[in-house]
């Protein structure tokens, strides 16, 4: 099991690697070159992706990940950058959001990024979760916006990246406390929208959900190759090199129809042409909350 210092350690770097990620994400910068830069940073630094980075824009509020050709340069859209560390099992989860419209967006980035705030303010052993919900929605809500209700924080455990309990972006009723020794991670989405996502588009991110027998020499290569993940997210991106296009689409085919991984596709609000931002922090929950990624 990982340490306290673990925890701590992921988060620092989580958030080392948001800011610099934050800082790439320019006009004219390429969303897959950005991409590999955050992920080469995490490696400097010492840690492993918890999950392959996010970089959603505009009406796609989480789960687009970069795929091998992607041809994405950024304009004036609005992007959620999505940035998870690991230290040996324990996880630092963070997401930030940058305008690039020249201020349009300002007050939905920043109906999410006080939505977070507000509710680590509130947070402490013995909040009941609906207590958090409410401090969101009704941050979100003072700036004209609606929360996404059907994404939400969530706890965090040695390489599990989304664990028991969920945290809502709303007053969902749930009394449960929050409890010494947790690990959570809050995650506001603030959207113009309906305030839903559905899932739309292509998987990119995908986990190892079950070992199951295969023959295929691609699908083999690859549970071989995400080894390290223990089951964590991975991307197709991390298995060119070591495997060709064709052979990871034959190997990923293979497994999702065993029912041994699970893909993710992007979640894109309902509304069509809504924008949505995002805001996340870690915690660990202690006789007073430990903020891992602040």
């Amino acid at each position: 099991m990982p340490e306290l210092e673990d925890w701590k350690e992921a988060g620092k770097i989580a958030k080392q690697t948001l800011q610099y990620g934050g800082g790439l994400i320019k006009r004219g910068a390429s969303l897959l070159e950005v991409s590999d830069a955050i992920e080469k940073k995490i490696d400097e630094l010492g840690a492993i992706p918890a999950f392959p980075v996010q970089i959603s824009c505009d009406e796609i509020a989480a789960h687009y990940c970069a795929h091998p050709e992607d041809k994405t340069v950024f304009e004036d859209q609005v992007v959620n950058l999505d940035v998870g560390v690991s230290v040996n099992g324990a996880i630092g989860d963070n997401a930030l959001c940058v305008d690039l419209s020249g201020g349009k967006w300002s007050d939905l980035v920043k109906a999410s990024r006080e939505a977070v705030d507000n509710a680590l303010k509130v947070a402490q052993i013995g909040t009941q979760l609906r207590q958090i919900g409410r401090t969101i929605q009704e941050t979100i809500e003072s700036h004209g916006f609606v929360p996404v209700k059907n994404l939400s924080g969530h706890g965090l455990d040695e390489y599990q990246i989304h664990t028991r309990p969920t945290v809502p972006n709303f007053d969902n009723g749930d009394t449960t406390e929050l409890e010494k020794g947790m690990f959570l991670a809050i995650e506001p989405f603030a959207s113009n929208g309906h305030g839903m996502i559905h899932e739309k588009g292509i998987a990119t991110i995908f986990s190892h959900i079950a070992i199951r027998p295969t023959r295929n020499p691609y699908a083999r290569e690859i549970i071989r190759l995400i080894q390290p993940m223990k089951a964590m997210p991975f991307t197709t991106r991390w298995l060119l090199g070591k495997l060709s296009e064709p052979q990871v689409k034959l190997g990923l085919n293979d497994l999702t129809r065993l029912e041994a991984i699970k893909d993710y596709p992007p979640l894109v609000e309902t509304k069509e042409n809504a924008v949505v931002s995002q805001a996340e922090h870690s915690i660990y929950v202690d006789d007073e909350i430990v903020v891992l990624t602040k």
